[in-house]
């Protein structure tokens, strides 16, 4: 099964679960209020959800609790973090990337639900996706090295 398939599969699910949030509550509630329903609209479709689960930085071989917490963990490998704002900014895609890479998961979902149409406010993010531009340059940096050589 090729990565594409295998990501879709994994967050097809939450999607829809989102999706039906949304249309039963409308734009315009709290953070909270989304992430409780979403919470139970996956419980209730079969699917492990962790809310508010706490996310150490290991910082010199040592734990520490900093206070960062993922909004959801869906089946122990999708981080979930909802928002409910206007618009959302590039700091809040920083914090689904540092989620994935602290808790190690490859998958993670950024949920806006202060849209009109939920499809507006879905982003998702994969952790270390083969990225064929990086090994493009490690190529080209090979072959300069070797020609300097």
């Amino acid at each position: 099964m090729d990565l594409g398939k295998s990501l879709n599969q994994t967050t097809d699910p939450i999607i829809g679960a989102a999706v039906r949030v949304h249309a039963a509550l409308g734009p315009g509630l709290l953070e909270s209020a989304y992430e409780a329903c979403l919470e139970c609209e996956l419980a209730q479709a079969g699917l492990r959800v962790d809310r508010q689960l706490p996310l150490p930085i290991v910082y010199r071989e040592v734990r520490l609790d900093c206070g960062y917490r993922l909004d959801l963990l869906v089946e122990q490998k999708v981080v979930v973090e909802v928002k409910s704002v206007r618009e959302i900014a590039p700091i809040r895609e920083a914090q689904v990337l540092s989620y994935l890479r602290l808790s190690r998961c490859k998958v993670g979902l950024l949920l806006n639900f202060d849209v009109l149409r939920l499809k507006d406010g879905i982003r998702r993010f994969v952790n270390e996706f083969p990225d064929p531009l990086r090994s493009l340059r490690f190529v080209l940096l090979q072959r300069r090295f070797h020609e300097l050589v």
